[in-house]
């Protein structure tokens, strides 16, 4: 009995020190700076806050969702779906060179970043990043929409900064958001508005690409 006490111990202290490992090691999402800059436009928002911000919107905005999903899943998804970033790297929305090896580098730090959990956590995890990258379900469909939301609700707050500096057009916007209307006919309604009040300004460009 005192030799499986033992033995149930070391595991739980194992998978102890292997949650602890990782918490510290995802702290470095906290260095991985986006193209999106903070509503009053000071800086750039990083991973860690874009994460915290999605999940926050979730438990707000999920009444607006075609399809109920189950929101402990999408605020898990939300949360964790940048951390291969730490080693790959923020691809920028409209990067279409950088979009050609995004799946190749994120799938190495998925590898390398949920392998550090105790293999249920890890398998877990790297199955709702999977899932969120699939697009295919309910939570990944909703989280996509926050992903790509959020972004859009900051470049409005900073007068559309992001989009004047990298010279965004409007096919690039509705092509990368072309899912949205299936989510939440009316979040997208609120999207086109905001593109379509930035082409008049002059921050996002009205032209083909």
């Amino acid at each position: 009995m005192e030799k499986t006490r033992r033995k149930d111990r070391e595991e739980t202290l194992k998978r102890l020190k292997q949650q602890m490992e990782f918490i510290v090691e995802v702290d470095k999402v906290k260095n991985i700076f986006r193209q999106t800059y903070l509503a009053d436009g000071t800086r750039k928002e990083n991973d860690a806050e874009h994460s915290w911000h999605l999940a926050l919107s979730a438990v707000l905005l999920q009444e607006h969702m075609e399809e109920k999903a189950d929101i402990t899943k999408v605020i898990i998804m939300v949360l964790i779906h940048d951390l291969v970033e730490i080693d790959a790297g923020d691809t920028y929305a409209y990067d279409e060179e950088g979009a050609q090896s995004k799946r190749e580098r994120e799938e190495k730090g998925a590898d390398r970043i949920f392998g550090m959990l105790p293999k249920d956590q890890g398998e877990m995890f790297r199955a709702l990043w999977e899932e969120f990258e699939a697009y295919e379900t309910p939570e990944a469909k909703f989280a996509h929409l926050l992903d790509n939301f959020q972004p859009l609700l900051l470049n409005d707050a900073s007068d559309g900064k992001s989009w004047a500096e990298h010279g965004v057009h409007k096919s690039q916007i509705y092509k990368r958001n072309r899912r949205i209307p299936e989510t939440s006919a009316i979040v997208w309604e609120q999207m086109e508005k905001i593109v379509e009040k930035h082409i008049q300004k002059g921050n996002v460009k009205d032209i083909p690409r």
